[in-house]
């Protein structure tokens, strides 16, 4: 076992896991954070996707021991209270998921995309979120969720704020 030290959604962490237990694993397992979603352990789908340390990951494909020291942002640290970060609302308004099992990592691959570039062209977004897969929607709802959140950050003046929450 080895121990590690992390901050998941603005909350501190101290835990001693196995040297091989993916980050994704360790979410779910040890912090209940369920919303971070296993969905092929082979890093194709991006359902698995996180922030760390502000950057988007695909949790199946970092152990827990390479995040310590790390602050990781999941899909439930990105509301603020019952306030959904502008692309989660824009998510739900443009109707961007319909299973939604990818909606947790795409989501979270869209906050990052719109950290680095607050204004894309559909192509960009396109390229954007191209390794998050989506077996339902046909992506458009996806990008029209994208724009319309840009649109909602840019004017918000929020487009440089990665989480509306979590931050403690």
């Amino acid at each position: 076992m080895t121990q590690i030290n992390v901050r998941v959604d603005g909350a501190s962490y101290s835990d001693d896991v196995e040297p091989r237990t993916l980050l994704v694993h360790y979410l779910r397992e040890q912090l209940g954070k369920v919303g971070t979603v296993v969905g092929c352990d082979t890093s194709n789908c991006g359902a698995c996707t996180v922030h760390l340390d502000g950057e988007s990951v695909k949790s199946c494909t970092v152990l827990a021991v390479q995040a310590d020291g790390s602050e990781v942002t999941t899909i439930e640290g990105v509301a603020d209270g019952a306030t959904l970060h502008p692309v989660q609302k824009a998510f739900h308004e443009q109707h961007g998921l319909q299973c939604g099992y990818c909606t947790p990592g795409m989501i979270m691959a869209s906050i990052d995309l719109l950290k680095n570039n607050p204004d894309p062209s559909e192509h960009e977004i396109r390229e954007g979120i191209e390794g998050n897969l989506c077996r339902c929607t046909g992506y458009q709802n996806i990008v029209k969720a994208v724009q319309q959140a840009a649109g909602e950050m840019s004017s918000a003046g929020a487009h440089s704020v990665e989480t509306t929450g979590a931050q403690a």
